[in-house]
């Protein structure tokens, strides 16, 4: 069965940068849609960006040219490296995996009712 941990958060400063990883547990990781979720304290989780297994992406609008997601499939990883942080990005990151739907085309997914698989969160606190 799929795992996943997520590893990287902390404590930075407004406008400092913070990478954010999620290792998983099995070599198939490679052939799903991955994605990253956040959830502040009394919000909603809410999507902040995804990659396909053939390294399409997808940003919330609130993050686009501030985070970069990727994925190193020898490692097992997806990384989302955070820029310009602002103290609105605190929050537990998730990271998820949508295991049921292998090499799906079908883009990366931006809700959170279509991945699988989660990890237990990392937080992120900015502060300003």
């Amino acid at each position: 069965q799929l795992q996943l941990v997520e590893s990287g958060g902390g404590l930075v400063q407004a406008g400092d940068s913070l990478r954010v990883s999620c290792a998983a547990s099995e070599g198939t990781f490679r052939t799903y849609v991955v994605g990253w979720f956040r959830q502040a304290p009394g919000k909603e989780r809410e999507f902040v960006t995804a990659i396909t297994w053939a390294g399409n992406t997808n940003y919330a609008d609130s993050v686009k040219g501030r985070f970069t997601i990727s994925r190193d499939n020898a490692k097992k990883t997806v990384s989302l490296q955070m820029n310009s942080l602002k103290a609105e990005d605190t929050a537990v990151y998730y990271c998820a995996a949508d295991s049921s739907r292998p090499y799906y085309n079908g883009g990366p997914m931006s809700s959170r009712y279509t991945y699988n698989t989660w990890g237990q969160g990392t937080q992120v606190t900015v502060s300003s």
